[in-house]
């Protein structure tokens, strides 16, 4: 009896064994089998999948064979293991067990989306919302609806998300990226204004924010905004008009059609910075860090006037008589390539918009020109103060 006990065990530890060998050899089989594809592909996980759902989904699109191998692979050697929610690029001759270990690393693909210094916040909603791979839920929302969406309820949006380039996953809503662009904003400008130069005539970090988007759609040559910046706060402190036109454009909002007017300068908007003193109301636009450190340490200088000598530089001026000259030089015999900035970069720039941007609320500011639309042309500060200013149908 005994021995027939030993012999039973021994067949039964022997078919174990070769129930356990052969489950090993499956299992390995299983693993290193290649996925069932001959050309690239992304495989997108959604938010809450798990990865029996997953294995299953696969076998069924026919991507892979012996899902419920893979589910006990799973569950007994890689319990616990998160699997990351975003698209993961499959080739041709990747193994499951290669995409495991994709998983496992959160290996997703990854898009870029870049918001550029000197767009407005209507040009960055545009920009987000033409994006295909991000989750849209603002579609629809006013700018101020945008801001509560935000948590910044009461906080006017032009100008306080900072331009970059963010990476995110498929299914990034559009909400965790201004969310991302906004805070960004806000820890460069701290930065800056801790490291800030000593009497400025800024009340806060947000009037300094105000000056740094005027800096920014005045010149994009870098060696050029302190002085701009320097021209502004001397304008201030001596309670000069700044006279800027990217103010003027921006107050005229859908109106502006590539030219400024006499009418135009004079037309009262809480914007224009030919009829009001001191700094617009708001910032005009989104600025970079460059923008912002010109505005908070200003080049020292005498210079109160600037004129765009059409190559994207400018010509600085300490007195009107200088300026006027520089005026009928650059201004009113103008080259035939005249440019108040430098050439943007085409890479840079977002697709056209299809539709003409919506009438902004009447008590909301009015809006830049879209991203297509003709290059703002700077005025010399003070401009409108020269005899030789442009006749009404000429462009500034």
């Amino acid at each position: 009896m005994r021995r027939k006990f030993l012999l039973l065990l021994e067949m039964g530890l022997i078919l174990a064994g070769l129930a356990l060998g052969w489950s090993a050899w499956k299992v390995n089989a299983v693993l290193e089998q290649p996925l069932h594809i001959t050309q690239e592909r992304l495989l997108d996980v959604p938010n809450g999948t798990t990865p029996n759902r997953m294995f299953y989904r696969m076998q069924s699109e026919g991507l892979l064979d012996d899902a419920v191998w893979l589910r006990l692979y799973w569950r007994f050697n890689m319990a616990g293991t998160p699997l990351h929610t975003g698209e993961y690029r499959l080739t041709p001759g990747m193994t499951v067990e290669q995409l495991f270990d994709a998983w496992r690393r959160a290996d997703v693909v990854q898009y870029n989306l870049t918001l550029v210094e000197g767009w407005t916040f209507r040009q960055v909603r545009s920009a987000v919302a033409k994006h295909e791979k991000i989750k849209h839920t603002l579609d629809g929302l006013s700018d101020s609806e945008v801001m509560d969406k935000l948590g910044h309820t009461g906080v006017f949006p032009e100008g306080r998300f900072f331009p970059d380039t963010y990476r995110f996953v498929r299914g990034m809503s559009d909400v965790e990226l201004l969310q991302q662009a906004y805070m960004r904003l806000d820890e460069v400008l701290a930065k800056e204004w801790a490291e800030r130069t000593t009497d400025l005539p800024y009340r806060d970090p947000y009037q300094a924010l105000i000056m740094a988007s005027l800096v920014e759609k005045e010149t994009g040559i870098p060696q050029e905004r302190g002085q701009i910046a320097g021209v502004f706060v001397r304008r201030l402190r001596l309670g000069m008009m700044l006279q800027t036109d990217p103010t003027v454009i921006y107050g005229m909002g859908e109106r502006y059609n590539g030219k400024i007017t006499r009418a135009d300068l004079r037309e009262p908007t809480p914007y224009n910075t030919y009829t009001i003193t001191g700094l617009p109301p708001t910032p005009i636009a989104m600025v970079g860090r460059e923008a912002i450190h010109a505005a908070l340490n200003p080049s020292s200088g005498t210079s109160l006037y600037f004129v765009a000598r059409g190559d994207g530089s400018h010509v600085f001026s300490d007195d009107l008589d200088d300026h006027n000259s520089a005026v009928r030089e650059f201004q009113l015999k103008r080259r035939a390539d005249y440019r108040s900035s430098p050439a943007p970069q085409q890479e840079a720039q977002p697709a056209a918009e299809d539709a003409q941007p919506e009438v902004p609320a009447a008590d909301e500011p009015a809006t830049q020109p879209a991203p297509d639309e003709p290059p703002v042309q700077d005025a010399p500060a003070g401009g409108a103060q020269a005899a030789e200013r442009p006749t009404p149908d000429e462009q500034h």
